[in-house]
Order: structure tokens, then C-alpha cells, then sequence
């Protein structure tokens, strides 16, 4: 009997997004060390300390979203020979430009959260709110940190696109 108030095999499409995401994860995290580890020239610091905390962010999720497959009453995926076979996100050589190592990871960022919309998908099909609610916190950050990533790239004499949203 399910402590879930949800079918067990109802959720089986849910961990095999979530598995996915979580693969997602590991390889993101593993090239967010390497870009910390490996970035040079002017903007060191404040990249140095950037990857840093969107390393440390990682940790923090790939060890949430295992113990969330758990709560489902599943195995989360433990082997990083699975995480590069399912993973969207592609190894790459680890020395590179400081712009081509945030270009890459906002790119890493677009490939995260088109997974998480599709973890999004399938929890809403089975009512799964406990994975609608972590997941959409994950969202919220990960679209912030992909906003400054992008904002630090452009140079100062850029402007955002003047508009205004329309009230009626």
C-alpha cells in the first residue's frame, strides 16, 4: 500500500523524467566544477565564484531529486555510465573561453529546463504535487540564474529591449 495516495505504476513515468532529469544533473554538474577548476583571464573571480555556487546548487538538487524518485518508491539511476547514455547534455573538452564556458552552460540551462517541463508534464497527469512544487521552485531558479548568466555576457553598451507590457 502506497503512503502516496497515488498508484505506484501510475508514477513510473514520473521517475523515468525525473531519472532523466537527474542524469541532466550530473553531467551539468560535473562541467560546472570543470569551468570553476578551469576559467582564466579578467573575469576569474567573478566566474570562479559564480561556478562555484551553481555547482553547489546542483549538489543540492541531484540529492533532492534522487531522494524525490525514493519517495516514489523507486530506485534513482546511480550509474554515470547511465547518466551520459540518457543525458541531453553532451560532455565537451574542459578548456574554453570564460564566454564560451557561460555560453555553454545557459545552453546546458535551456536543455535543463525543457526536462523539467517535461517532468512538469507527466506529474501533472498523475497529480503528483510533491513533484509539481519541487520542480517548479527549480524552474523559478534556474530561469534567474540563466538571466544573470546572460546579463554578465552582454556587454555595457547593450539594453534590454525597451517595451512595456500593456495593462487594459
Amino acid at each position: 500500500m502506497s503512503y502516496l495516495n497515488m498508484k505506484d505504476e501510475e508514477l513510473l513515468t514520473v521517475v523515468v523524467e525525473l531519472n532523466i532529469l537527474l542524469a541532466d544533473y550530473h553531467i551539468y554538474y560535473q562541467k560546472i566544477r570543470s569551468n570553476h577548476w578551469n576559467v582564466l583571464g579578467k573575469n576569474f573571480f567573478d566566474l570562479h565564484v559564480k561556478f562555484e555556487e551553481l555547482y553547489n546548487d546542483a549538489r543540492v538538487k541531484i540529492d533532492e531529486i534522487a531522494e524525490r524518485i525514493l519517495t516514489l518508491r523507486y530506485h534513482p539511476m546511480s550509474k554515470f555510465s547511465d547518466y551520459l547514455r540518457v543525458s541531453s547534455i553532451a560532455e565537451v573538452a574542459p578548456i574554453k573561453t570564460d564566454m564560451d564556458m557561460v555560453t555553454e552552460t545557459i545552453n546546458d540551462h535551456k536543455l535543463i529546463l525543457k526536462q523539467m517541463g517535461k517532468v512538469i508534464e507527466v506529474a501533472e497527469k498523475v497529480n503528483d504535487e510533491g513533484t509539481i512544487d519541487l520542480i517548479g521552485a527549480y524552474i523559478r531558479e534556474l530561469e534567474k540564474s540563466s538571466w544573470m548568466l546572460d546579463a554578465w555576457s552582454k556587454s555595457t553598451s547593450q539594453t534590454l529591449e525597451s517595451r512595456l507590457a500593456e495593462v487594459e
